[in-house]
């Protein structure tokens, strides 16, 4: 069984023109239906995550100021989006999704979430998209639940994982992993304890072979016990903030590669969906649904 997390108010209205394709939350679940790659019984609707989950993982200051909406101006603006009321209930619903998904995958060996992968989230505030860290709130509660000391994040967007490697930075029980563009955003990087910089438009071949090297690597030095996989499909050639080369076939066998390497390891693996802005709205859906596509594969 792969078990999905959604819910409508994961398409949250925007500004019009807004860069940000929001529409893909509502159009990527529809198409997985519609294909049959996943039955509507397997969706589920998160709760909200409490707060007393989020201040183990957030200041609580900066909480504060989310949840009376009074985040100054300048905060609002390196997020990207307005902030709301709405809008914080969406992320709280994101990352229950993400703590579900982290029993469902125990329980099935893969979970999903169609959102989340919020790694531009640090401890005491947000940026790129990312308010509240889904990851780091999954990987705290796997520790604080399940005793679990040694998780793996593979993090494949396109952008350094940068608040995901601050705040997993002092904590041995979390390996962070990004695999991403040099030049691209965040033009300060933070360290992860594995990064791989990329250079423009890199082909499949390329990419695909430094991935799976790096992944029997990761996987005999880290001896995960469970993993986290950030999916952002911006890899793929003329995505408007990704300046990769990827094919959407090239982004799928990478998909699979992750995949294979942790049902072959019997590693549980929780996906959440990160970044995707190519100018076609269709070419965004197709590469989301291959990632699930490649899970229901291996763990169906």
């Amino acid at each position: 069984m792969l078990k999905v997390a959604w819910a409508p108010i994961y398409h949250h209205p925007l500004p019009e023109n807004h860069r940000f394709p929001m529409a893909k939350y509502s159009l990527l679940p529809q198409q997985l239906v519609h294909e049959g790659t996943i039955a509507e019984g397997d969706f589920f609707a998160p709760e909200l995550l409490p707060v007393e989950r989020i201040l183990r993982s957030h200041d609580a200051h900066y909480w504060k100021q989310l949840d009376e909406l009074t985040l100054e101006g300048k905060a609002q603006r390196k997020i990207g989006f307005p902030l709301s009321a709405q809008l914080v209930e969406r992320e709280r619903t994101i990352c229950q999704g993400t703590v579900d998904n982290t029993e469902y995958a125990l329980k099935y060996g893969c979970s999903m979430n169609i959102a989340g992968g919020t790694h531009h989230a640090f401890y005491e505030r947000g940026e790129g998209f990312c308010i509240l860290n889904d990851i780091i709130i999954g990987a705290h509660h796997l520790i604080d639940h399940h005793d679990i000391e040694r998780i793996l994040v593979i993090d494949l967007d396109v952008h350094q994982g940068n608040g995901t490697a601050a705040m997993a930075r002092d904590d041995y029980r979390i390996f962070t992993f990004s695999m991403h563009g040099e030049k691209n955003y965040p033009y300060h990087k933070e360290q992860s304890d594995l990064d791989l910089p990329l250079p423009d438009f890199i082909s499949d071949k390329a990419y695909l072979s430094l991935l799976d090297e790096h992944l029997g690597m990761l996987f005999d030095r880290v001896e995960p016990q469970f993993v986290f996989f950030q999916s952002g499909v911006d890899v793929i050639r003329g995505d408007k903030l990704g300046r990769m080369d990827l094919t959407l076939e090239g982004c799928k066998t990478r998909d699979r590669l992750v995949f294979e390497r942790c049902h072959r390891n019997q590693v549980p693996i929780a996906v959440n969906m990160g970044g995707g802005y190519s100018p076609e709205i269709r070419n965004i859906i197709e590469a989301h649904a291959n990632t699930f596509r490649q899970a229901a594969f291996f763990f169906t």
